[in-house]
């Protein structure tokens, strides 16, 4: 039998290190001396979908991964669970929270935002049951991409900076604020009327009300920035500003991708971001009819940027390249770990290349639906917008639901 320290970094643990690790299990787990007593948390009801439990053997490419990355990605969702963030998103399902806060508890008691990617594995191990998540409606799950773009604007207006982007209008009614879905409506002759389509704005609807952040130079821009949620904006002098979701105008999202496979323009199995914004930037005139044709329009604000700093998610805290994702945050709770594993289109537009990590629920979306779909987050600028805009694929998930919660917090 291998008791080397090799075997351990490799995930084989033989008897005797299992022996030495009682107590350091014990340790990540336990509550300390005084704090209020734990009961296992309960098997939450996943509408849509069934939870099998299954052994961490059974997560193909778990003793493969970085567990030490998605760890401190953790540790940003623990903090906006300890307090919440000055801006924060649509707000997510709460079950979990106590289960979670616990988990957390344990987390800072590793005494290290930085353990080792075998301490973090063991961590997990430990504070989670994976629990295999199989939709009722299809086999596998479904994965798609974002990013954060990065694109050209000015504080001022000029005949090179002539798109704007708006600022949520203040009369502008939601009957769910803070949410990103459902319809909105405006006071006209005292009566409540949808709110303006993309084509009225467009057309100025909302010009001169001093709404405008910034003005950018390409239509098509602000278009992928609606469909990402958020961007870096590059100012003539140097500087970047950051521009995060808002709200919305209550009109329905048409994924314009879809229109242009059903109308023979681009074949299903071609279509990315990459070759929407191909289309637009071909034919102006015909990308303009195109994206009027969905009507939902995106509002703005902007938000500090930080060095270093993913887009700000839902949860209110900044995202992971290759750690955070967005989920139905009306089956979901912000913070949970969720292990994904697929053959993704990242090396080359072919989905050859295997994905297998450890993901962090950070973020949502009015079109992430479901309780086996999610939006993986690639980071910012435009390697990662292409990345992104291929991922339309297949996927397995695996939620890892944490081991305890306050006895109090058991229904």
């Amino acid at each position: 039998m291998d008791r080397s320290g090799a075997a351990f970094r490799r995930g084989r643990l033989g008897l005797a290190h299992l022996v030495r690790l009682v107590p350091v299990l014990g340790f990540l787990t336990g509550a300390p001396a005084g704090a209020a007593p734990l009961a296992p948390t309960p098997v939450p009801d996943l509408a849509g979908a069934t939870l099998q439990p299954v052994a961490y053997g059974a997560l193909p490419g778990w003793s493969a991964d970085d567990q030490g990355a998605a760890f401190a990605t953790f540790l940003a969702s623990c903090r906006a669970l300890a307090k919440a963030p000055a801006e924060v998103g649509p707000a997510s399902r709460p079950r979990l929270q106590p289960a979670l806060r616990q988990a957390c508890a344990a987390a800072r008691r590793l005494g290290t935002a930085t353990p080792t990617p075998a301490l973090a594995r063991l961590f997990f191990e430990a504070n989670f049951r994976p629990f295999a998540i199989t939709p009722t409606a299809s086999p596998r799950g479904f994965l798609t991409g974002y990013y954060e773009p990065e694109v050209e604007g000015s504080l001022i207006p000029s005949a090179d900076y002539a798109v704007p982007v708006y600022a949520r209008p203040p009369d502008l009614i939601s009957d769910a604020p803070g949410s990103n879905k459902g319809p909105a409506y405006r006071m006209q002759n005292g009566a409540r009327v949808p709110y303006w389509n993309r084509a009225e704005i467009e057309d100025g609807a909302l010009a001169g009300r001093g709404l405008e952040i910034c003005w950018l130079k390409d239509p098509v821009d602000l278009f992928f920035m609606q469909i990402q949620g958020s961007a870096r904006v590059r100012l003539p002098d140097g500087r970047v500003i950051r521009l995060n979701y808002d709200g919305h105008n209550g009109q329905p999202y048409v994924p314009v991708g879809r229109l242009l496979i059903e109308r023979g323009i681009v074949p299903r199995n071609e279509m990315s971001m990459d070759r929407i914004r191909a289309f637009m930037e071909a034919d102006p005139a015909a990308g303009k009819a195109l994206r009027r044709e969905s009507p939902s329009f995106v509002f703005f604000k902007a938000v500090p940027l930080k060095d270093g700093e993913g887009a700000l998610g839902a949860q209110g805290i900044g995202l992971t390249p290759g750690r955070s994702i967005a989920v139905d945050r009306a089956l979901h709770t912000y913070g949970t770990p969720v292990f994904i594993s697929a053959r993704l289109p990242i090396a080359s537009p072919a989905p050859e290349t295997p994905f297998q990590r450890l993901m962090i629920a950070q973020d949502t979306g009015s079109a992430i639906v479901g309780p086996a779909r999610a939006d993986l987050f690639f980071g910012a600028g435009a390697e990662a917008g292409r990345i992104a805009g291929r991922i339309r694929d297949p996927g397995d998930f695996f939620l890892l639901l944490p081991r305890f919660e306050p006895r109090e917090a058991a229904p």
